[in-house]
């Protein structure tokens, strides 16, 4: 897989950088691995890896480019950037919240989670997107309170709100 987007998102790891690209390609059915470069000795001023060390791995999910890049423990993973997981049903939502949480993932608040690598996800069914774009001020209040109290979002819950 070469990088042909113009638009990809890097993401940085601190030795983990192949490990989590084939777990989120495991998880997602439209992904696949791409490339993995690792370190040559030369420049080991610069960035401190040792040669050999995977430097990056590349993979693609429902057609995003990504690139895994093991950087180093300068920096860390923070909510104030979050993929969202748009999904058909509750059966999809259940998937992704089960499987993005395992092997010490966090439940969050209002469908959102953390992974085990410490990335933040947002596991969201498409019809609450339609729900709260509803002209009732009434019908979105209500489904707002109603996923305010939630982790992982519950439709058959959202729906109920939504139709009081």
């Amino acid at each position: 897989m070469a990088t042909v987007n113009k638009l990809v998102t890097c993401l940085w790891f601190d030795g983990k950088a192949e490990q989590a690209a084939r777990y989120y390609v495991s998880v997602f059915k439209n992904a696949r691995m791409g490339k993995v470069s690792y370190y040559p000795s030369e420049g080991i001023e610069q960035h401190g890896q040792p040669a050999g060390r995977v430097m990056v791995a590349e993979f693609e999910i429902e057609g995003q480019q990504f690139i895994g890049l093991n950087g180093g423990s300068q920096f860390k993973f923070s909510e104030a950037i979050s993929f969202q997981v748009m999904c058909d049903d509750q059966a999809e939502v259940d998937y992704f919240w089960s499987t993005l949480t395992q092997d010490g993932g966090e439940e969050g608040p209002c469908g959102w989670l953390k992974d085990k690598f410490g990335l933040s996800w947002q596991i969201v069914p498409k019809r609450l997107m339609a729900m709260m774009g509803d002209s009732d001020t009434k019908k979105t209040g209500r489904v707002m309170k109603a996923f305010m109290q939630m982790k992982r979002f519950d439709l058959a819950a959202l729906e109920r709100a939504y139709a009081e």
